[in-house]
């Protein structure tokens, strides 16, 4: 990745665009380095050259794929991403990495856990930390898969982190919601986030080969019986549960046929745009609590106060209730 001085070192926002809209991968490198910064100044050139690019995004499809830890969501990803090359598409893969909550760092390996989309010149994948943001997503992976589709990719994969139900906000910025489920169904089921599985686009049971292809079988069954007692996500759109091979590739064909299936229906009723004007909506207040945090990280009273106010709320000498009122007073809320 790159420093804070070779990004400061990089070229002018409107060369920086053009070579975006060219798909040079180098500028599409440092365009998301601008994007993912702290820095106020280079948050200021992420927004101008967004804002630039804009009129050449929103043209791919943009799925989100979560799933508990261990049921193959990278494996998978490599063999959808490398068939969908072989297709022809250019695919770019948003892999976020769960990054430490004591220390703030994260392992960022994905590219390890994708061998052939790592060598592919028609993927490109992007590990970015989650840095704590709820959901499962980084906090900058809206303007990074505006980026890429700038870049011309035209299928964006988002994996999450897979935690829990917090996921469900990769639904907030994607077109379809694909949901990974591991065999033997008897146990998941009982433990299942109702929240996820509503804003399921589609399930797929993974590790359908070999041995545990029985089991997967009998694990989609479940699925869609529980299915039955749900509303579905649209009135255009019933959920499938299909059976997949990431380790093989079985299945993956019909998975995206699904996945075109989908959009082409939204799209045909112009249901893909309202959708994305929602999100762009919730994008907005989302980046209007960033910038109250950075003010409650970075005001220099704040600073120097907001530590003894919480030793006087942890010891017991501040309501809490007051805390947040005198804490938002010195925001002037």
């Amino acid at each position: 990745m790159l420093t804070g001085a070779m990004v400061a070192a990089a070229p002018t926002i409107t060369a920086l665009a053009d070579a975006l809209l060219a798909g040079e991968r180098a500028a599409l490198a440092r365009a998301i380095t601008l994007a993912e910064s702290r820095r106020a100044d280079h948050r200021q050139q992420a927004r101008e050259l967004i804002q630039r690019v804009l009129p050449q995004t929103g043209r791919a499809i943009r799925v989100g794929i979560t799933g508990v830890p261990g049921v193959g969501k990278s494996t998978t990803i490599d063999a959808l991403g490398s068939h969908l090359t072989a297709k022809g598409h250019k695919v770019a893969v948003l892999a976020v990495d769960p990054s430490s909550t004591r220390t703030g760092g994260s392992i960022l390996g994905d590219k390890t856990r994708m061998a052939r989309l790592a060598v592919d010149p028609n993927a490109y994948i992007r590990p970015s930390p989650s840095s704590g943001t709820l959901g499962g997503v980084a906090a900058k992976t809206r303007e990074t898969m505006l980026l890429c589709e700038a870049a011309g990719f035209d299928v964006i994969l988002v994996e999450t982190v897979g935690v829990g139900q917090s996921e469900t906000a990769v639904a907030d910025l994607t077109d379809f919601f694909l949901v990974l489920m591991l065999p033997n169904a008897g146990d998941e089921l009982q433990g299942i986030k109702k929240g996820i599985i509503e804003l399921a686009d589609m399930i797929a049971v993974n590790k359908a080969d070999g041995a545990g292809a029985t089991a997967a079988r009998a694990a989609a069954a479940q699925y869609r019986a529980a299915l039955h007692i749900l509303a579905p996500t649209s009135a255009l759109w019933s959920t499938p549960v299909v059976t997949i091979s990431g380790l093989t590739g079985e299945g993956l064909e019909g998975l995206w046929r699904h996945v075109e299936q989908h959009h082409d229906r939204l799209e045909a009723h112009g249901l893909i745009t309202q959708k994305r004007r929602q999100q762009d909506v919730k994008w907005m207040w989302a980046m209007v609590q960033d910038r109250l945090q950075a003010r409650l990280r970075n005001d220099p009273a704040l600073k120097a106060r907001t530590p003894q106010i919480e030793r006087e709320v942890a010891s017991g000498r501040l309501a809490a209730t007051l805390a947040a009122e005198e804490i938002a007073q010195a925001l002037g809320l």
